[in-house]
């Protein structure tokens, strides 16, 4: 049986064009998420390292939007169809494969990474390995930005998302995960996106203190 990570790496390699398409507006239609990473991007800035991680970055679109604002950016993704899509895509911008919990950085390194929606194929007992490996690249001050869909359960639930299982999260529980990680949340954004699952799209920041 093929374990969560390769089973996740084998949908989307096999949704590439597709999921591609879908976001070839970049965010145009999510002013939400759009304000959230331009908030995060000039957050980063003021840090003065403007090396960022797009953890999870897909067919790279977030990835050119960080660079667009003003960032030094690498994006990395587990599907190696995802990876090539990026490359091809945007041929300035640097792409890796890689997986979430050992991530190609040093310690230390960064001054942000972003995580959009790019945690939620994960177990919930193996988020906090990759919630850690998110710190170990972080510099002092530097910012997370995670993005997710949000349950008013009290719970994470399991979901058949459209490309492979995904789970939602409690606001809280993730805020409080992100606390034992050692990084302090300070802003949060909760909206509906009026999905028929019922779930919120939910964004929170933190910095390492």
């Amino acid at each position: 049986m093929m374990d969560h990570q390769e089973q996740t790496r084998a949908a989307y390699d096999g949704v590439v064009e597709l999921y591609a398409s879908m976001f070839a507006d970049g965010l145009e239609s999510h002013p939400f998420s759009r304000n959230m990473i331009a908030t995060f991007a000039e957050l980063v800035r003021e840090t003065g390292n403007l090396r960022v991680a797009d953890v999870g970055c897909g067919p790279g679109h977030l990835t050119a939007m960080l660079h667009d604002l003003g960032l030094d950016v690498l994006g990395l993704d587990l599907s190696p169809g995802m990876v090539d899509h990026a490359r091809q895509a945007h041929p300035a911008l640097r792409f890796d494969e890689a997986r979430m919990e050992a991530l190609p950085v040093e310690d230390g390194a960064l001054g942000g990474v972003l995580s959009h929606y790019s945690m939620i194929h994960t177990p919930p007992g193996e988020l906090p390995e990759l919630l850690t490996e998110q710190v170990r690249v972080l510099a002092p001050g530097g910012l997370l930005l995670v993005s997710f869909f949000a349950t008013e359960e009290p719970q994470p639930i399991r979901f058949d998302h459209k490309v492979t299982p995904a789970y939602s999260w409690p606001a809280d529980r993730f805020a409080d995960l992100l606390t034992e990680a050692g990084l302090v949340p300070f802003a949060r954004l909760l909206h509906d996106p009026a999905s028929e699952r019922g779930f919120l799209d939910a964004h929170l920041l933190a910095r390492l203190g």
